[in-house]
């Protein structure tokens, strides 16, 4: 027997220091105009010096059990999706358990780069098939700032930093997950890669000169696997869960670069939806982008009880996790604001959040 569960608070931490497209524009030899025509990013955040992933994922976990009015000691399973882990070993998600004090939580890590937080959603799901009464904590999170190559435009001007957080419980028949789709096309898997650092290319004082402990992307490839990949993923996932595109009211993309998802958008089909955006204040920040912008949506009062929302993740791998769940009202209102509204076109149903 299946149980319903669903995400029944959310919450996100963005570090403080915002930094414009002209400082990255420098380092990296572009102007804000072409930052803006290529990407739609304005700004993105950076963590302070002292600000590892694992304190920014617990800031947005502690944001997402105040909202739902739950203490840490009543989770029992926290997984942490990240691809810049505070370290190669123990799990970030250990070192989150500790900073909330959740004792009474198993605790992991998922790496799927920039979809690793719809696969978690996934695994946290399943879980909670079983234990039902019980509550999971799947946070995203990632510091990209730290892994980049400031001379490469291609990357340097597209990443930030940040977390966001949501907790699964049971939620009413009808409500919550009702479906997942997970792919990988490992063949492509050196599209987006950090060479050096791991077994098959040990970290060496040759390895940082060669700069290969950097973040690497084929920008226009990755470009052409979201293009050709995604629509197929939507329409199936759609398909398993007999709904109809025109059903769906909120879309929830992962924020890769806003002139791609501009291209992509019109070709989903999904034209009774809202398409939310976090881009343009904050970049692409990994992991986390999904449950940013779900987490922004959700304060602003956009999300109504039983709303279709389509959350969508791609990324290295290559991978593609999308989740289509029926809205559940949050246990406790979220009494939070979002400090800058953010503007809404009505013509191409995109809602930018910040």
């Amino acid at each position: 027997m299946r149980h319903p569960i669903g995400i029944i608070a959310t919450g996100s931490y963005l570090p403080a220091r915002s930094v414009s497209n002209t400082e990255v524009g420098t380092e990296s030899g572009v102007t804000d105009e072409w930052i803006v025509r290529k990407t739609r990013i304005h700004a993105r955040r950076h963590a302070a010096p002292h600000e590892a992933t694992s304190d920014l994922a617990a800031a947005a976990a502690r944001a997402a059990l105040a909202q739902a009015r739950i203490t840490p000691d009543q989770v029992s399973f926290i997984v942490v999706a990240t691809s810049t882990p505070d370290h190669p070993q123990p799990a970030t998600a250990s070192i989150v358990q500790h900073l909330l004090g959740a004792s009474n939580a198993a605790a992991f890590d998922v790496n799927s780069v920039c979809s690793g937080f719809v696969f978690a959603l996934s695994v946290a799901n399943g879980l909670l098939q079983d234990q039902p009464d019980r509550y999971a904590l799947v946070i995203g999170a990632d510091i990209y700032s730290r892994i980049l190559d400031r001379s490469d435009r291609k990357t340097a001007i597209l990443f930030g930093d940040g977390a966001g957080a949501v907790l699964l419980g049971r939620v009413t028949a009808g409500q919550g997950v009702l479906g997942t789709r997970l792919t990988t096309r490992g063949d492509q898997h050196a599209l987006i890669s950090v060479p050096a650092g791991g077994s098959r290319t040990p970290a060496t004082s040759a390895t940082v000169a060669n700069g290969q402990h950097y973040f690497t992307m084929n920008g226009r490839a990755v470009r052409d696997f979201v293009e050709h990949s995604l629509s197929q993923e939507v329409e199936a996932l759609l398909q398993d869960t007999s709904v109809a595109p025109r059903d769906v009211r909120h879309f929830v993309p992962h924020q890769a670069n806003g002139a791609m998802l501009s291209d992509v958008w019109p070709t989903l089909g999904l034209h009774g939806a809202t398409c939310h955006l976090t881009l343009e204040h904050y970049g692409n920040t990994g992991a986390a982008s999904v449950p940013i912008t779900l987490d922004l949506a959700h304060r602003r009062g956009l999300l109504t009880e039983n709303d279709l929302v389509l959350l969508c993740g791609f990324g290295g791998g290559m991978s593609i996790g999308s989740s289509l769940l029926a809205w559940a009202p949050t246990r406790h209102a979220a009494r939070a604001t979002v400090r800058t509204p953010g503007a809404v076109s009505t013509e191409t149903k995109q809602t930018a959040l910040a």
